[in-house]
């Protein structure tokens, strides 16, 4: 057993965040836990900008308009003083983001390039190319190591330890050795990301599992809406890779298989540069009306009337990643594309600091904390806006280890733990794992993790009816007992792979029941959540949060709590 006065589960942007922060702050000890090298973290696969109101393109922008367009653009499920919080720092954590040394592109009088994004009323998103994520990464990775945070790479975590309404811990594998032990912390913190693998078609990273949503979970915490799911409307056709929202930005069409420019349809006044979910819809509804391409399944997005230099200046990498997995150039063909899952919108609720709430009165969990696209502080309701995703995980992260910082150094009140907390946990956590990998039964995890994805992405995707989800949690229900009888090949201890894609299936399984039931009894059409048999936004009934909480079998049930209006009624969104 190790102990570390802070331990952060996620090396991604809101963990090396919330690292720096809290160094900033005195803490002197500060330990990063991932299950991947950190600057493999999926925080590097944001490709188009990070949101701020520099009014570098048009001096005209304005905080409150960055706020007011997040807010709307969250179908007014934002709690709106958390996008206050986030919208009002973001010019000064773009600021210090360049001065750590993020190479961000420029206009032609050296000031950090922006650029239009959907739902956004000004171009304020501030990029790198289509590499922004990547870039800025790599910029707090630099400082990371500088000031020698202790990095267990590719360590798993097994579970949360709490005790009295305490985080004290986690346990962890080293995935090298199969070794598994417990880290101590006074202060526990999760930035592990979303759950997007839980869909068939998606721009996530092999690691998006849900892993700190589960074991908040399964330590007592609900989830906090986590049947809004973002669907983006541009991944690559069959494959989910994400050609950048930056394209649109910069002037690209999205045509169907007609050639028609449909969006204005849709969306007369800001055609390609709506918001997410209601240019999703578009797609969807043109596909399903029979006016796809390819073999009906796809629209495209067309780029050809931008100009090879432009292309090659602003969005080499998506034309890299188009040529290498559809063989098309898209400086000379329009390229295949279709909504993807792509963000989890719900996640480990917490409040404005980052501490863990766990009710609907938001009482925080003493020592934990969460932030970045595991957390659900709301600052994207039921819809994220392109590059406010970046932005809350710099914003947030940093915000959260401020106040890391804060409890260490004010608020941290030795709790003399029993040690029979820690060796009963690693016990539990080493007796899950060995279940795992000694599982023996007739069925192929491979083969119930396709059937996973293909009915999550059939019936609880862009659209969904009632009949469908109740066929879901049925379906969930069965694939959970198969699971039971499941076979791993591999029994070693040394980077077991078919043993965290266990673990990591298992995982999935559960946070796809409480992401159904969220969804069969939210009765409306909100962001992400569209309902064909209940089209409509229902503000009397369903303007509130969903809590899912675990039941002692596993299953979901739900509770909810009132969404935070500070200065914008809810009003009807039409762009």
């Amino acid at each position: 057993m190790v102990q570390h006065d802070v331990v952060i589960v996620g090396a991604g942007l809101a963990g090396q965040s919330a690292a720096l922060a809290a160094m900033r702050g005195g803490v002197k000890d500060v330990a990063l836990v991932s299950k991947v090298h950190p600057v493999r973290s999926h925080s590097g696969a944001a490709q188009g900008g990070i949101a701020a109101a520099l009014g570098n393109s048009d001096p005209g922008d304005t905080t409150e308009s960055h706020e007011f367009d997040t807010i709307k653009g969250g179908d007014y499920l934002v709690d709106q003083d958390a996008a206050t919080i986030m919208t009002e720092s973001a010019p000064d954590m773009v600021y210090e983001l360049e001065h750590m040394g993020v190479v961000f592109s420029r206009t032609a009088d050296g000031k950090i390039a922006q650029r239009p994004f959907g739902g956004h009323a000004y171009p304020r998103a501030c990029y790198a190319a289509d590499r922004t994520g990547h870039a800025l990464l790599h910029g707090l990775f630099e400082q990371v190591m500088k000031r020698r945070v202790r990095i267990y790479s590719e360590w798993y975590m097994v579970s949360l330890i709490l005790n009295d309404h305490r985080a004290v811990g986690v346990v962890v594998m080293n995935i090298d050795t199969g070794e598994i032990d417990v880290i101590r912390g006074k202060a526990i913190m999760f930035a592990t990301g979303g759950y997007g693998r839980a869909f068939r078609i998606t721009t996530n990273a092999f690691a998006s599992t849900g892993d700190g949503l589960i074991a908040a979970y399964r330590a007592g915490i609900p989830v906090e809406d986590v049947e809004f799911v973002q669907f983006h409307p541009t991944g690559l056709y069959r494959h989910g890779i994400l050609a950048s929202e930056g394209a649109r930005g910069e002037g690209a069409y999205l045509i169907n298989g007609k050639g028609e420019r449909f969006m204005e349809k849709y969306a007369p006044e800001r055609m390609e540069l709506a918001p997410r979910d209601i240019v999703a819809r578009a797609e969807q509804t043109e596909i399903d009306e029979g006016h796809g391409g390819e073999d009906g399944g796809a629209v495209y997005l067309d780029l050809r009337h931008l100009g090879r230099e432009r292309i090659m200046e602003r969005l080499p990498q998506i034309r890299e990643l188009a040529r290498d997995f559809l063989g098309l150039d898209m400086i000379e063909n329009p390229i295949p594309i279709q909504p993807t899952a792509h963000y989890s919108m719900g996640g480990v609720p917490t409040n404005r600091d980052g501490q863990v709430v766990y009710d609907e009165k938001n009482t925080p969990i003493d020592g934990f904390f969460a932030a970045g696209e595991g957390a659900c502080v709301s600052v994207h309701g039921a819809n994220r806006l392109g590059t406010n995703s970046l932005l809350e995980a710099t914003v947030y992260g940093n915000r959260t280890g401020r106040t890391i910082a804060r409890y260490i150094k004010e608020g941290y009140q030795s709790a003399n733990t029993d040690p029979a907390v820690f060796t009963d946990a690693l016990k539990k956590a080493t007796a899950y794992v060995e279940r795992m990998r000694s599982m023996d039964g007739p069925e192929s995890i491979g083969d119930i993790r396709t059937e996973l994805k293909d009915v999550m992405m059939d019936k609880c995707g862009v659209y969904r009816v009632e009949s469908e989800l109740t066929e879901l949690t049925g379906d969930l229900r069965d694939l959970r007992a198969r699971f039971d009888n499941a076979k791993l090949t591999d029994k070693g201890k040394r980077f077991n792979t078919e043993l965290l894609e266990a673990m990591e299936l298992d995982h999935l399984l559960e946070l796809s029941e409480a992401i159904a039931l969220g969804a069969l009894q939210r009765k409306e059409s909100r962001g992400g959540h569209a309902r064909t048999d209940y089209p409509d936004r229902d503000d009397k009934n369903f303007l509130q949060h969903t809590l899912a909480y675990r039941n002692e079998d596993g299953t979901p049930s739900l509770k909810y709590k009132p969404v935070v209006i500070t200065k914008y009624e809810p009003k009807e969104r039409t762009y």
